[in-house]
This record gives structure tokens, C-alpha cells and sequence, in this order.
């Protein structure tokens, strides 16, 4: 009498990897927010020369990635926390000033990034809405607002930094939606450092949208 073999479902195992992912993804960004951290603690006294030497840094080990992703995991995963140290450099002078001008600030912007990409993650996870037509939009509309920051330095609107971080806010909310999809659909284990790296600029750029918000430093 011949023996059944029991097989697990069909879909069990690409669930699993997608769990696993979700779970590999998130300590990747806990340990990128801790290196980020760490550096904005000891750059805290730099100047904003040295600050902008370190973002140049973190943009170049953010290109590494997408090479060395492909050839080890290893090395992606150094290339992210070299990441998140250098974004902690690049933005220690700012974190510095609002902490020392308005402290306050500093707490009800975490605060708020914290909620605001709980749900906006969250939807964007849930959702069976194919989200890549977001994506292409939510890529170009951020390549305009970089444009319009650049504006704003040379030319005084009014309101202008409040609008410019209402509509930062706007585009990220989309990215980070389509961010938390890609994390639900892929079943791509190499790829998490990638999607953390990502997740984490989410992150970022909300904070410092909210923190420009909160703060009452005059413009």
C-alpha cells in the first residue's frame, strides 16, 4: 500500500519568502536609521562643507549598490550601512540646528513621519491596485520639486517652504505606497538591502518635510 505525500500549498512557499523578505527588509532599515543615528550624533559639530562632502559619499555607495547587489550580499548590505552612516553626516548640521532652535520640532516631526508612513505603508502593502503608474509619476513630480527648490533659493515666494514641503509630502506618499507594494510583491530575498535603502529615503524625506512643517523657525 503506496504511501500520500502531502505537498504544501502552492502558494506557501512564495508567501514564506515574501515574510521573510518583509522581515530581512525591516531590520535592514532599523539598522540603517541606527548607523544614521550614530553619524548624526558625531557629526553634530561639523560644518555644512564637510555635510555636503558626506551626502555626495552617500549618493555614491547608493549607486554601488545596484552593483554589488548582483554579485554579493554581503557587500550590499556594508554599502547600506556605510549609507546610513554617511545620510547621518550629511544631515547632522540640520538636525543640530533644529535642536538646538526649536528641539520641539524634532519630536512632533518624528512623531509624525512615524504615523504617516505606518499608513501610507500599510495601504500600500494591502492594496491588490497595481501601484507602477504611481511610481513613473511620483518619479517625474520629484524631479520638479528638486526643480523648485532650486527655485526657492534664488527666488522669495511666499509660502514657498511650506508648499514645497506640503507637495514633498503629496509625492512621498505615493513612492512610499508603491515602496511597501514592491515589498509584498517581491519574492527576491538579494533584494532587500535595495528595498530597505529606498524605504529608508522614504523615511528620510518625510521627516525632514515635517520638520521644515513644525518648526517655527521664521522664513
Amino acid at each position: 500500500m503506496s504511501e500520500s505525500i502531502a505537498y504544501p500549498p502552492a502558494g506557501a512557499t512564495a508567501r514564506d519568502r515574501t515574510h521573510t523578505l518583509f522581515a530581512q527588509t525591516m531590520g535592514y532599515v532599523a539598522l540603517t536609521a541606527g548607523l544614521f543615528a550614530l553619524g548624526a550624533y558625531l557629526g553634530r559639530d561639523l560644518a555644512g562643507g564637510v555635510g555636503i562632502v558626506a551626502f555626495i559619499a552617500a549618493f555614491a555607495t547608493l549607486i554601488g549598490m545596484q552593483f554589488a547587489v548582483r554579485k554579493s550580499l554581503n557587500l550590499t548590505v556594508g554599502l547600506l550601512a556605510a549609507f546610513g552612516l554617511l545620510m547621518g553626516l550629511a544631515t547632522a548640521p540640520t538636525l543640530a540646528y533644529y535642536a538646538s532652535a526649536d528641539p520641539q520640532a524634532l519630536w512632533q516631526a518624528g512623531g509624525a513621519t512615524a504615523l504617516f508612513i505606518g499608513g501610507f505603508g500599510a495601504a500600500g502593502y494591502a492594496t491588490r491596485r497595481d501601484l507602477s503608474a504611481i511610481a513613473r509619476i511620483g518619479s517625474w513630480a520629484l524631479v520638479a520639486l528638486i526643480v523648485f527648490g532650486i527655485v526657492l533659493i534664488f527666488v522669495q515666494i511666499p509660502g514657498g517652504a511650506l508648499i514645497y514641503s506640503i507637495l514633498g509630502l503629496v509625492i512621498f506618499a505615493g513612492l512610499t505606497m508603491v515602496d511597501f507594494q514592491r515589498l509584498r510583491r517581491s519574492t527576491d530575498l538579494n533584494a532587500a538591502p535595495l528595498l530597505a535603502a529606498s524605504i529608508f529615503l522614504d523615511i528620510l524625506n518625510v521627516f525632514l518635510f515635517f520638520l521644515q512643517i513644525f518648526s517655527r523657525r521664521e522664513s
